[in-house]
């Protein structure tokens, strides 16, 4: 049996560890507040951006540009988007798991449609977080580049560098399509991971992207009511100068980048709200484990007590 001295460190171990997780918990729950107001914030600027890209688009005689266009789809570019550190729950591997089944999908239709000699084209990754990095690591992948450190208070001059990378490579055909594995926020209690395909830009996934920045349920939740004031898209003229064409090739790679900046405060508010979980049931846990191992403490001196007890009456 554990002496009395060992139990008694043990308790306050575990009590030391409770403190920490419940001081981590606050923490996480305040970043992931954080992160949501960024993003909430920026969300009327996104929509009117968003507004002025589907009237101009569909103006007579525009000529669109190549990242407005669609193509055979030869090469795909995967990027996926984790968190730089852990102690959050299952907020990685479920990213992980989602970006398994997809390739193991691909690999299955490959099979079937080409037996013998096999279908063109492959995948090209991104990681963005140190864990996707490691990931795709141990799967035998090495990334074409990492983003690390982009942290809660995401500014746009820190997406840019892979906005610009993605951009690039669609424009120089490196590519042919850019789909994105992140995780979506729900709620404070309710993260999923979606897939979601970036290039070549569609004006009504840019508006969902944007749309799902407020949560279903919550703090922000309210806001769902004043979304038809932006996205309903009306038809609007517009004199341009110099050209439609021109101000469709400067303003899509922008909305691009401000779809990336979305997805990245978005997986910011899920993995702080899936920490601030973890942490939660750590701190119940340690919370649990003190009191057993109190009870143990009590039942343990209370046997010693009486041994003595008995000692000293067998000796009088």
């Amino acid at each position: 049996m554990e002496s009395l001295q060992a139990t008694k460190r043990r308790i306050q171990g575990t009590r030391n560890i409770g403190q920490i997780t419940k001081a981590m918990e606050l923490v996480a729950a305040t970043r992931m507040r954080k992160s949501q107001e960024v993003a909430i914030n920026s969300r009327p600027y996104s929509f009117m951006a968003l507004d002025l890209l589907a009237n101009v688009a569909s103006m007579p005689n525009v000529i669109l540009p190549p990242l407005l266009l669609t193509r055979e789809v030869k090469n795909t570019l995967v990027v996926v988007i984790a968190s730089d550190k852990g102690l959050a729950g299952a907020f990685n591997s479920s990213v992980f798991r989602e970006l398994d089944k997809f390739l193991e999908s691909w690999t299955s239709d490959v099979q079937k449609q080409c037996p013998d000699i096999g279908c063109p084209g492959g995948f090209s990754f991104v990681a963005v977080g140190t864990k996707s990095a490691k990931y795709l690591e141990r799967k035998g992948i090495t990334p074409i580049q990492t983003f690390t450190k982009v942290g809660d208070m995401t500014e746009l001059d820190e997406v840019a560098p892979l906005s610009e990378l993605v951009t690039a490579g669609f424009l120089s055909e490196k590519w042919d399509k850019v789909t994105v594995f992140s995780t979506h926020f729900r709620t404070a209690l309710r993260q999923e991971v979606l897939q979601r395909d970036i290039l070549p830009v569609d004006t009504a996934r840019l508006k969902e992207s944007v749309r799902d920045i407020i949560p279903e349920h919550g703090r922000y939740a309210d806001l769902h009511k004043s979304l038809d004031s932006f996205v309903t898209f009306k038809k609007e003229e517009y004199i341009i100068e110099p050209s439609a064409t021109e101000l469709l090739t400067a303003l899509v790679p922008h909305l691009i980048l401000m779809q990336f900046y979305f997805l990245i405060l978005e997986a910011n508010a899920s993995e702080h709200a899936a920490r601030r979980m973890a942490m939660e049931s750590a701190s119940n846990n340690a919370e649990d484990l003190v009191n057993t191992l109190t009870q143990a403490f009590n039942k343990s001196r209370q046997a010693a007590i009486t041994r003595e007890i008995i000692e000293v009456t067998s000796n009088i």
